[in-house]
């Protein structure tokens, strides 16, 4: 049993952290040496000594880092980092916090909550992989321990805080929204600027041959020209046409196919509206430039809106469930995406056909009214839908559906733990009917591979919304139920009113065994 000793916390793999610090001792030597030989700051020897030195400042901040924690509280610190300490008199409670990374990782830190609210998270333990899981485990009993015994934690339950909790700030998903409102808007400032753009094209003539230089920008001018050389790009990058001796220009950048469709010596006639070459016309190809519509630039602006809801509805998920328990997890925001998704299929479309609004006939107006009235039913009820149901509880047998002879119904339900009915935790489905209810690892039909659930032995403790400490194989809108088995706890997960159908069935199955034992 623990009894609270003092804790120290150091990096696990410190080797190739002082190779990479030893490396940013070379490059700060090799940074100084040069500058005292040539003088000369603006050095690549110079540049790339300092950032080797900077890269092993910050390894050596990693390598010296350090958690302790007493009776008196929790310590942190480098050698590049002044220390810190968290007396344990403000510090209500710790918890775990885990992020994903790219591919699936976790990553598990320790998080303090002081009692003005703030959080600090310590930078170690760390735990990256499984195998630094067991003394991730052991610290943070450890620090707990010492907490119990010198503090005043707020509550034995240890939060778990992940990206689907509502204890996890929400930053991110406010600035993806404002960045996507503000992308949003400086593209339907452009529509205007785009669509009159391209009718100036559209609608500009040749230039009269006594008109003036200062009007030649808005007529098309044309002028000779012979290739000399074409620069196809087979990436990313522009390709470029080259006219011979430099005349009229030296080059024009076109698309990949129009520079594949000239060769060099093929005289061209080169169009040129307000100073530009817009068109390149030769004997067997011609190059025009692509003049973007207000029609697309409209279309972007509303997807980018779009776009911006689904951080905007992160957000006000958030806000609506301010009031929760930090580690509890919130609602699903994929049905506002939905609603997103549907409402795009009406707004871009009248977007890209009436990119400056509708006009007063009735046909666009009746789109536009029903595609608004569309997306408000469709947020109505991704509202209703997104909303925090309370858990209840119903375990009377009265209460008990009847089920028909003979037909087994299959609820998807899993058990959290292993136990002798739900080994390695094979279980997804919970089957009722004529039978006794029992664990199978599929939604039916019959009751192949099933482990009769031990009715007898379980005692519900309470039902409660997912945490983050059930882990991510728990739907969000489910709840679980809190069991006793025979004094270990278990916890059944499920869809709630399948969840109260199958208490109730247990419930059932256990007051008909105590009449049968009496």
């Amino acid at each position: 049993m623990n009894t609270g000793r003092e804790v120290s916390v150091r990096p696990l793999r410190t080797r190739p952290l002082w190779v990479l610090v030893a490396l940013g001792a070379a490059g700060a030597v090799l940074a100084a040496g040069r500058l005292v030989h040539t003088g000369e700051l603006l050095d690549w020897w110079v540049g790339g000594g300092l950032l080797a030195a900077l890269i092993g400042v910050a390894f050596l901040h990693a390598v010296t880092l350090e958690v302790g924690a007493d009776a008196y509280g929790v310590r942190y610190g480098s050698l590049v980092r002044r220390r810190r300490s968290l007396p344990w008199g403000d510090i209500a409670d710790l918890r775990v916090h885990i992020q994903y990374g790219r591919h699936g990782e976790e990553y598990f830190r320790i998080g303090v909550l002081l009692r003005d609210g703030r959080t600090r998270r310590l930078p170690l333990p760390l735990s990256v992989s499984r195998d630094d899981r067991p003394d991730f485990d052991a610290r943070l009993d450890e620090l707990r321990a010492l907490h119990r015994r010198h503090g005043a934690p707020e509550s034995d339950h240890l939060a778990v805080i992940s990206g689907r909790t509502a204890g996890r700030g929400g930053a991110v998903p406010l600035i993806l929204c404002v960045l996507l409102l503000a992308g949003s808007g400086l593209a339907a400032w452009l529509v205007p600027v785009a669509g009159a753009a391209k009718d100036a094209w559209e609608s500009a003539a040749p230039c009269a041959a006594a008109a003036p230089p200062a009007e030649r920008e808005a007529c098309l001018t044309t002028l000779p020209a012979v290739i000399a050389r074409t620069e196809v790009n087979s990436g990313k990058g522009p390709s470029r046409l080259y006219f011979a001796d430099g005349r009229p220009v030296d080059r024009v950048t076109v698309s990949r196919e129009g520079a594949r469709g000239f060769r060099a010596g093929d005289r061209v006639e080169l169009t040129v509206w307000r100073r530009q070459v817009r068109v390149v016309a030769g004997e067997h190809h011609v190059w025009r430039e692509h003049f973007t519509d207000a029609g697309s630039v409209a279309v972007v602006a509303a997807g980018l809106a779009l776009a911006a809801g689904y951080p905007g509805a992160r957000v006000l998920l958030r806000r609506r469930g301010r009031r929760l328990p930090d580690d509890e997890v919130l609602p699903s925001a994929l049905p506002f995406a939905g609603a997103l998704a549907v409402t795009a299929l009406w707004l871009l479309p009248f977007c890209y056909v009436h990119p400056m609004g509708p006009p007063a006939s009735p046909g666009p107006l009746a789109w536009a009214v029903a595609g608004s009235l569309v997306t408000l039913g469709l947020l109505v009820l991704a509202w209703r839908a997104t909303r925090i149901r309370t858990p209840q509880v119903a375990t009377t047998a009265a209460a008990v559906p009847r089920e028909t002879a003979g037909e087994d119904v299959f609820l998807a339900a899993r058990f959290l733990e292993s136990t002798d009915y739900n080994p390695n935790h094979f279980g997804t489905h919970v089957v009722l009917g004529d039978g006794p209810p029992a664990v199978v690892p599929h939604p039916g039909p019959g009751r192949f591979a099933a482990k009769a659930v031990p009715a007898h032995r379980l005692t519900v403790k309470g039902v409660r919304r997912p945490r983050g400490g059930d882990g991510d194989g728990v739907p969000r809108g489910w709840h679980v139920a809190e069991l006793d088995d025979a004094g270990e706890p278990v916890h059944l997960t499920a869809a709630p009113d399948d969840l109260a159908r199958i208490l109730r069935s247990l419930d059932a199955v256990d007051t008909a065994t105590g009449a049968d034992n009496a």
